[in-house]
């Protein structure tokens, strides 16, 4: 099944502005998808007609909220193909749930001289709450590191894991990169060395079909505003063994069964990792984001957006004087790049000044800078509703900072 880019952006009215009276084109998609009518006309009526606290209440309007926030879990459940509905935890976002494992799951697992592997592509998000939990253990952080193309070298990871290994850490796929790992062979591999495994899957989510249970995932980890969804809310999935056994993270509301001075007890999944109120009316727009995302098709998704990369990587590797960071086989939809003689940020706020939105800088990803000597890059980052001819205005916009700077560019 193919998609009309052209009709979708009907969708979403934000993609009709104009920045500084030029036609916004807006290619900074990971760092943030943008949201279409069909989510936000949801959250506009919740908040309009059934807006109340949920799961804590017995009339109409509570359980209404309640009712769309649980069949929000259950989209989610189907979306990743989860086998209960209770290893759905809500969380604010990607970096919550990470922190929600390194917290729980290390103080349940993880003791002093114990080891935590992550690797040298991920998002600040996925190391330092692992580097703070090592501090807090005295255990150690390994890393797994990445080629020049970008590629992880999964063979290192034989050497890497020994029996005092408790948990490895790996992105989906790499935001400042693009790459897309492997893995399905990642976590076969630490499973056979009886390693669970957490998934940061927010730069993979929008892009391609996850099965929790076909991967054998034990965590797993996206945001909602990766996902054409809101912000401010995300996912953690855990395998219920794991999360029966982990300790919850914070206290308060809704996460206890019973409270008295001398003890309390907490509830039971997944309601012992949700403590207060919860971000419902943002739950049931992600819940909407992902009917909206599965009537278009994440296959006909992937397919489009591989020929927009496909086509712009042609064209940016016919510009003298550009190097493209992150070359690996299998990408996504990211182009990172640096014009030599060109400051990042030069060339990303002259792009602004002709509506183009790109991301500059590190992306979070400082490692992945030091790995290549630079201090960062500009990042073009493309979703369905982009189009050819808005990749041909990026080419012209960096062509006209060349020639300002005077610097080849044909």
């Amino acid at each position: 099944m193919s998609l009309d880019p052209i009709k979708l952006r009907q969708d979403f009215p934000i993609l009709s502005e104009k920045i500084y009276g030029k036609p916004l084109v807006y290619f900074d998609n990971a760092a943030t998808t943008q949201t279409p009518t069909q989510v936000t006309d949801v959250m506009v009526e919740y908040y309009n007609k059934y807006n109340s606290n949920i799961h804590r209440g017995v009339h109409y309007l509570s359980n209404k909220s309640t009712e769309g926030a649980e069949n929000a879990r259950i989209k989610v459940q189907k979306f990743i193909n989860a086998a209960h509905s209770h290893e759905v935890i809500f969380t604010a976002g990607t970096t919550e749930s990470v922190n929600l494992v390194a917290n729980s799951f290390g103080e349940c697992y993880i003791s002093e001289g114990d080891e935590v592997i992550v690797s040298e592509m991920e998002h600040h998000s996925n190391i330092v709450p692992w580097q703070m939990l090592c501090q807090r253990k005295k255990a150690s952080l390994k890393v797994l590191p990445f080629n020049d193309n970008g590629e992880l070298m999964i063979e290192k990871l034989d050497e890497l894991i020994t029996d005092r290994t408790k948990i490895l850490a790996v992105n989906h796929i790499s935001n400042s990169l693009g790459t897309i790992n492997p893995i399905k062979e990642i976590i076969d591999f630490a499973h056979s060395k009886n390693v669970p495994v957490l998934i940061d899957a927010a730069q993979s989510i929008q892009h391609k079909k996850i099965d929790v249970q076909a991967l054998d995932a034990d965590f797993l980890a996206f945001s909602g505003h990766k996902l054409y969804g809101p912000t401010g809310v995300g996912v953690l999935y855990g395998k219920e063994k794991f999360l029966n056994e982990m300790p919850p993270w914070q206290g308060g509301g809704e996460m206890i069964q019973e409270v008295t001075f001398e003890k309390t007890t907490y509830n039971e999944l997944p309601f012992k990792f949700e403590a207060g109120t919860p971000n419902y009316i943002d739950i049931i727009g992600l819940g909407a984001a992902i009917d909206y995302v599965e009537a278009i098709g994440l296959d006909a998704i992937d397919a489009y957006e591989q020929e927009l990369l496909a086509y712009a990587t042609e064209k940016f590797n016919a510009i003298p004087n550009l190097k493209i960071y992150g070359t690996a086989k299998n990408k996504t939809s990211v182009i990172s790049f640096l014009v030599e003689g060109i400051h990042f940020y030069d060339m990303g706020m002259l792009l602004d000044q002709m509506g183009i939105a790109v991301r500059t800088g590190t992306h979070c990803t400082e490692p992945v800078m030091q790995h290549f000597g630079i201090e960062g890059t500009v990042r073009a980052s493309f979703a369905f509703y982009n189009t050819k001819e808005e990749i041909d205005a990026l080419l012209a916009g960096i062509e006209k900072v060349c020639k300002m700077f005077g610097v080849k560019h044909a």
